[in-house]
């Protein structure tokens, strides 16, 4: 049915909850796992939120960032191998994860994109956004979402 399956994972308990869904989800159907994080860039100017720091501090921060994604789908790939499952760790840079993950799923040629969802509603999705909504309406492939 799925010969991949990308997982999208931001290292919360939500999302580890994605994760083994997915690996037991790749385990039954006999697909490759691929585990996808998205690193942000850190914010460069006053209006996006952020103190300003010198270039040398924002390349540490980055790479701090890009290390702790880098183990989070480590341990993934440890647990799907672990299930019997071939996986491979992915960690992108974007300041639009939903965009990054939309091209994720394409580029790795996935059969479904699972993710998690905080379920957020009213005011608190207006000002947050929805990263999970925008992969839904925009993806190509079927989107699995868990709550």
């Amino acid at each position: 049915m799925y010969a991949r399956i990308l997982v999208a994972t931001d290292g919360s308990t939500l999302s580890k909850k994605a994760v083994t869904h997915a690996i037991g989800l790749a385990a039954a159907t006999g697909a490759e796992l691929v585990a996808f994080k998205v690193v942000p860039r850190y914010p460069q100017a006053y209006f996006e939120g952020s103190i300003p720091l010198n270039a040398k501090e924002v390349a540490r921060i980055e790479s701090q960032w890009a290390e702790e994604a880098q183990k989070a789908v480590d341990a993934v790939q440890k647990a799907a191998e672990a299930k019997g499952v071939t996986a491979k760790g992915i960690v992108t840079r974007s300041d639009i994860v939903s965009d990054a993950i939309i091209a994720a799923a394409k580029k790795q040629k996935a059969d479904l994109v699972i993710m998690a969802s905080h379920g957020r509603k009213g005011i608190k999705r207006l000002l947050l956004g929805s990263e999970t909504q925008q992969v839904l309406t925009h993806c190509q492939v079927p989107v699995l979402v868990l709550r």
